[in-house]
């Protein structure tokens, strides 16, 4: 018999699910300061401001000729030959003109840089310059890209390798980031066995947790597998009790109201604030989200398909924005559908498929189980198709995401309506 009442949640859908699980998140506060080497993935807690000009010099944009934009289509003598590295100063008379290297500092008696290849008799000594060239060409103006003082790159962005290299030219070596969330992986089920253990018939391995720690670790997080718990209520209480010294729990199974599902009441027996229990969602409609103190909850469906799918969809978003992300929304592409597929309506749909070539196939004809793995190997993308369509057609244009896109956006515009 149950010792704990159990309260009555209306299904959510899935945006609203979303939502909720980023708006209602609050992002850790904890920072660190670390190298660049280190820097990529990771969020920037504090804004970096530039610490120079970039260009920090006037400088060539091509291999050619620097001269006065008035002295287009005339034959010059070359004064000198700068290259990069030189620190020139301005020395030309009339009717000369520089030959000068990409990158290399221009002096300030000149305007405009004609590519050699757009040059006529070309010698050592002299060289006609086109006629058509505007002035300003091929010029890259000091702080042109930045200038000093300016804001470079906003807290809450995820680092990306063009940011490092950006960092780097400032001469910055070392950035403020957000900790690392730190995230508990848990499985439930007596018949749950490890990959290491021998199972018999009746009894299953571990997928889920290895899975979840695998796709949360292609996102940059750090996720810790601490064990499954069985099916009896005061073991699992005794056991989520001791979750609180994380900042996010992810669990799978457990989470129904059938009989041996103990999960959820013992979270709420352990003060958990229940943010919607719930989703109105083919496969993974069984997922919970909550705090219990400090720490989010995020209890997934035991199924493994259901999983991988609902983690994906909801507990990356929320940990983005756990991990104090701007933008923690997933990213979409347009893709005409391959060919017409009946849905049932009323719920969203998440369909599997193939993104090939601007074609969104999906997976064995939308044929599949919440149990399965293999068309999740078979899959690279996947369409949330809202609860209004029971039809897509032959070349309809619909939103995909794609499984392994970890660019990410501030809105949530992922589900394809009618």
């Amino acid at each position: 018999m149950r010792s704990f009442p159990v309260t009555h949640h209306t299904p959510l859908s899935l945006e609203e699910a979303c939502q909720k699980a980023v708006t209602q998140t609050s992002p850790k506060c904890e920072h660190e300061l670390i190298t660049l080497t280190d820097a990529l993935g990771r969020i920037l807690a504090k804004p970096v401001i530039a610490t120079k000009d970039l260009p920090a010099f006037d400088n060539s944009a091509m291999d050619g000729f620097a001269f006065k934009a008035e002295d287009a289509g005339k034959r010059l003598k070359v004064a000198r030959t700068i290259f990069a590295g030189d620190i020139p100063t301005a020395i030309l008379n009339d009717k000369e003109c520089y030959r000068i290297m990409t990158g290399a500092q221009i002096p300030h008696d000149v305007d405009t840089v004609a590519p050699i290849e757009t040059c006529h008799d070309v010698t050592p000594q002299e060289v006609t310059l086109p006629k058509e060239i505007a002035k300003g060409s091929n010029f890259r103006k000091k702080g042109e890209e930045l200038k000093a003082g300016s804001s470079m790159i906003p807290a809450g962005e995820i680092l990306t390798a063009a940011d490092i290299a950006l960092l780097s030219a400032q001469g910055i070596m070392a950035v403020e980031v957000v900790v690392q969330p730190r995230i508990a992986i848990v499985s439930t089920g007596n018949e749950i066995k490890e990959p290491w253990e021998l199972a018999s018939e009746d009894e299953i391995y571990n997928a889920n947790a290895f899975g979840i720690s695998a796709l949360l670790k292609s996102f940059g997080f750090e996720p810790t597998y601490i064990g499954a718990i069985p099916d009896d209520l005061e073991a699992t209480k005794r056991f989520i009790a001791k979750l609180t010294t994380f900042d996010a729990v992810i669990t799978t199974g457990g989470i129904s109201m059938g009989d041996a599902d103990f999960l959820y009441e013992a979270f709420l027996s352990n003060g958990l604030d229940v943010w919607f229990h719930g989703v109105n969602l083919k496969p993974g409609k069984g997922v919970t989200f909550g705090q219990m103190g400090n720490t989010l909850v995020m209890a997934m469906p035991g199924n493994p398909m259901a999983t991988m799918l609902t983690v994906h969809a909801l507990c990356i978003p929320a940990l983005y924005k756990l991990a104090g992300a701007s933008k923690p929304y997933h990213t979409f592409v347009y893709a005409e559908f391959a060919h017409d597929l009946r849905l049932k309506n009323g719920r969203t749909n998440m369909v599997i498929g193939t993104l090939e070539s601007g074609v969104f196939i999906p997976t064995r004809n939308n044929k599949i189980g919440s149990g399965m793995l293999t068309p999740l190997r078979e899959s690279n993308a996947v369409a949330y198709l809202g609860e209004e369509i029971s039809l897509i057609e032959r070349e309809d244009l619909i939103k995909v995401i794609l499984f392994n896109d970890t660019t990410r956006t501030i809105d949530d515009r992922t589900v394809n309506h009618r």
